[in-house]
């Protein structure tokens, strides 16, 4: 595993060694073979200014590379958000909220990553400028044929896993963060939305869009989100036999791939053997979802919203499989969308109310272990099998999102295997305990 932020901040700030020298370790790697289609646009010079600024190693992120997905405005470049319907909008004038945080904190940005097509999907394909291979980040290069990278912020991931970034800024609206954490081995942590905001970003649903990051471990997911929300996370001493853990068994369990239910049944025993008091417990809750998204759900709506003009002009330039999803907010009356928001407001209530007894829940990030970039390749023929895909990439994480709460995927696969995350997860504003959580987990892990 690649050394994480935190560790070579504070070699860094020992004067061992310098923000430069690790910059451009990354660049390498962003432009190795690894990292094809990864970068939509670089600003390595621009980047190599940062990394050389007086007193940047004493900064949060200390002059280090952190990658941008290319829906978040960096100022002089295009936010095209994986598209070619926007490759021609002017520069941004300014840096989006998140961008600037970024930058006041020491980062070295090194440019936007290619993305799903206005992130619509959790597979991570795109037809217009390729798709990055998953790539482990605890074990390296993949064995066998090239595997999906997960999305939407797929770039964000392999950027990360590759070495070519050490934080990498994304967004999450049913996965997009920890689908691509689950399958290239690194660390993924969706913040309760409200906390970072999301402006200066091409939005896929203003309801559930989240701004967070992609990161090489959990105490570098502190970091980034210290940096991002503006406000620090209160940690805790309590050992891990003090936090109250459940595992679900509605839905998030079921038709597991052999080797990620392997995974997670090994780390439930591991964390019980550290102390861990772990309960299972159904939340029938769960299974009311695909009833209350049943007319299209807030993505459909709120993307047809935002893309009905240009789907008039440009409808031929989008990727077929995206824009089916969003012509599928055109059915949505009004009626509908309200009946929507309080459905979800009653959903989320009675969700809060089975999970109050507990800190913490343990799912698997995702139920199946990255399929073959060849089985979901751009093509009519494949469409079933996308589809069938991109669902089950997207049903544990989108719960998290409807809740409107918290979520961080870490890896819990070994040598050998794929990559297969672990997810925690709760409520809103429960992102301290569940960090806190998540720091215990990650040490017995390794």
């Amino acid at each position: 595993m690649f050394t994480d932020l935190v560790s070579t901040r504070a070699r860094l700030a020992g004067s061992h060694g310098s923000a430069s020298a690790e910059l451009e370790r990354c660049i390498a790697a962003a432009q190795g073979p690894a990292c094809a289609h990864v970068f939509r646009d670089c600003c390595h010079d621009e980047a190599r200014a940062a990394a050389r600024a007086p007193g940047v190693e004493q900064l949060p992120l200390a002059g280090l590379a952190v990658s941008v997905k290319d829906l978040f405005d960096i100022r002089g470049l295009t936010s095209a958000a994986g598209s070619t319907v926007l490759a021609d909008a002017p520069p941004a004038p300014a840096d989006c909220t998140a961008v600037a945080r970024l930058r006041r904190a020491g980062a070295a940005i090194v440019g936007h990553t290619h993305m799903v097509e206005f992130a619509f999907s959790g597979v991570g394909v795109n037809p217009h400028f390729g798709t990055p291979a998953a790539f482990d980040a605890r074990h390296g290069a993949l064995p066998g044929p090239a595997r999906v990278p997960g999305g939407s912020s797929s770039g964000a991931g392999v950027s990360v896993a590759t070495g070519a970034a050490f934080v990498a800024l994304g967004s999450d609206t049913g996965g997009s963060i920890r689908i691509p954490a689950a399958l290239n081995g690194c660390v993924g942590f969706k913040n309760t939305a409200r906390l970072v905001p999301t402006d200066g970003a091409v939005p896929l649903s203003t309801t559930l869009d989240t701004a967070c990051a992609l990161t090489r471990s959990v105490r570098d997911a502190i970091v980034a989100h210290e940096v991002l929300a503006a406000r620090r996370v209160t940690r805790s001493s309590a050992p891990l036999s003090a936090w109250r853990l459940a595992v679900p068994r509605t839905l998030m369990l079921d038709a597991l791939d052999a080797p990620v239910a392997r995974a997670f049944a090994r780390t439930l025993e591991r964390l019980r053997r550290a102390g861990a008091q772990i309960v299972d417990i159904t939340l029938p809750e769960i299974g009311e979802l695909a009833h209350i998204n049943a007319t299209g759900g807030f993505s459909a709506a709120e993307s047809y919203a935002w893309h009905r003009a240009l789907l008039a002009r440009h409808a031929e330039q989008y990727d077929p499989r995206v824009r089916a999803r969003i012509e599928r907010g055109a059915a949505m009356s009004a009626a509908d969308y309200i009946d929507l928001l309080h459905a979800r407001r009653a959903w989320m209530a009675r969700m809060q109310a089975a999970m109050d007894g507990f800190d913490a829940l343990l799912s698997p990030t995702v139920p199946i272990v990255a399929p073959t970039l060849a089985s979901v390749a751009p093509g009519s023929e494949r469409d079933a099998e996308f589809f069938r895909v991109n669902a089950l990439l997207l049903r544990n994480t989108s719960v998290v999102n409807m809740l409107d709460g918290c979520a961080l995927s870490l890896p819990c696969h070994e040598a050998g295997e794929l990559p297969v995350g672990l997810m925690l997860w709760h409520g809103a504003l429960r992102d301290d305990a569940l960090l806190n959580i998540a720091l215990l987990i990650e040490q017995e892990l390794q």
